[in-house]
């Protein structure tokens, strides 16, 4: 038979926990629109800032980049060019969304948002890693890799005078170099 003080206590931790849940619900529902929302008011911008670091590491963060005003004008993909020590070459695509099935597609979403963080300056701290990575993937072939080069291909997406869209031609331009060393092989 329980005693009143366990009967308290009891009821205490389910009052915390129902507040903590409640508390939980109400940040995400004010701060999931306060970060999506294409408004650059000063509290907005405030915010943003305040859950910047919990929306990065969570993976909550979004932009609007797609929609209106300023949709992203240029269809782009990454791709890593592997020099083999024996001088021979090989080509390695980041997965593509529209070139996967939709249960593929859910799955390797993340592949995309990775990417597109991938080619902005600011996170050129993870270029070395991507590298590994497919250095890595590709450790088990006869020849191990030397170097693998990160490249972005890319088309510009131009509105003519009518309305409609016109595609320029593929453009690659290589962002980054990396040596392969044994270590980074294991």
């Amino acid at each position: 038979m329980a005693t009143d003080f366990q009967r308290k206590k009891r009821r205490g931790l389910l009052i915390a926990r129902s507040i903590a849940i409640n508390a939980f619900l109400v940040f995400h529902i004010v701060a999931i629109p306060f970060w999506c929302l294409p408004i650059s008011s000063a509290l907005v911008l405030e915010c943003r800032e305040f859950v910047r670091p919990y929306f990065l590491w969570t993976g909550l963060f979004q932009s609007w980049d797609t929609f209106s005003p300023n949709p992203v004008s240029t269809n782009n993909y990454l791709e890593a060019l592997i020099i083999y020590r024996d001088g021979s070459t090989g080509y390695w695509t980041f997965p593509r969304m529209q070139l996967l099935g939709p249960s593929e597609r859910y799955y390797r979403e993340r592949y995309r948002k990775f990417e597109e963080n991938l080619l902005e300056a600011e996170h050129s701290g993870l270029w070395p890693d991507a590298a590994r990575y497919v250095a890595r993937f590709h450790s088990g072939d006869s020849v191990p890799p030397a170097t693998v080069m990160l490249l972005v291909r890319w088309s510009n997406i131009i509105q003519r005078d009518d309305g409609t869209f016109e595609r320029t031609a593929w453009d690659t331009h290589v962002f980054f170099s990396y040596t392969v060393t044994a270590e980074d092989l294991k």
